[in-house]
């Protein structure tokens, strides 16, 4: 069973690019306001950020219901003032977010494509390997088969001279 000629590693290198850094990559390609995006989505997705808020708005409903009267700036029941600055705060920030999930998510698919090309070339790799295994197992049973032909021919002509 005759195989086509395994690819050299010269060949190997030559058909498939060296991989690169996907993540060193994305960051260079990154505008500023992108790279701005990409931070507010990372810390406002944190439990920090979460803490952040939820202390805030402890302390200024806390303040506006158990504070001292004359202090308070926006009254019980209603707390208007902190409606208004929650909704813009949720007003600006969703956008940033969609935007940063956009470019994480375009992040993900170079990763995934560099994965799959490298994936590729491993596979090219083994099977390289696995037809030299096998063109070297070949190797070794037609050396083999030479040993034994003049050993199967010399006790065959032996038995031949004793029986006869």
């Amino acid at each position: 069973m005759k195989h086509s000629k395994p690819l050299t590693i010269e060949e190997l290198r030559k058909k498939f690019k060296a991989a690169g850094n996907v993540n060193v990559q994305h960051k260079e390609r990154l505008s500023g306001i992108n790279r701005i995006a990409l931070w507010i989505t990372d810390h406002v997705g944190s439990m920090g950020f979460f803490l952040i808020i939820f202390c805030w708005t402890i302390l200024w409903l806390s303040w506006n219901t158990l504070g001292p009267v004359n202090l308070r700036f926006d009254p019980f029941p209603a707390f208007v003032f902190w409606l208004f600055i929650s909704n813009m705060i949720q007003i600006f920030l969703m956008p940033l977010i969609m935007i940063g999930q956009n470019l994480q998510s375009k992040h993900a698919e170079l990763r995934s494509e560099e994965d799959y090309a490298i994936n590729i070339k491993a596979e090219a790799e083994i099977e390289t390997i696995l037809m030299h295994l096998e063109n070297q197992s070949e190797l070794i049973q037609q050396i083999l088969d030479k040993m034994k032909d003049p050993q199967e021919n010399q006790s065959a002509g032996g038995n031949k001279l004793t029986n006869g």
